[in-house]
């Protein structure tokens, strides 16, 4: 495996752990036995209750996909993507203009 790692390029390195990172810091919008449970339920995704699967789109949600897919987008672009996209906030105003 670090053999693979060495011979890629470091621009997709560092993209790689971007959205890792990324991921990491969605991923904390769960608090662990929101994880853990989110793990048992993914495992078992394929013979899921009506319950467990509406459970388990509430846990999604909580991680918030848009923002996430947004982001990662913009981590990846070459060009700046408009706020639609990535889900910021608001454009603030430079301090010396307040």
């Amino acid at each position: 495996m670090l053999s693979l790692v060495r011979r890629l390029p470091l621009f997709k390195v560092i993209a790689i752990l971007q959205l890792a990172l990324l991921a990491r810091r969605h991923l904390g919008a769960l608090t662990p036995p929101e994880r853990r449970r989110a793990a048992q339920l993914v495992r078992r995704a394929h013979k899921l209750t009506p319950a467990e699967r509406h459970e388990l789109i509430g846990l999604a949600g909580k991680l918030e996909p848009r923002a996430f897919a947004g982001a990662a987008a913009d981590r990846l672009s070459p060009v700046p993507l408009p706020r639609r996209i990535t889900g910021r906030g608001a454009k603030r105003t430079p301090a010396r203009l307040r």
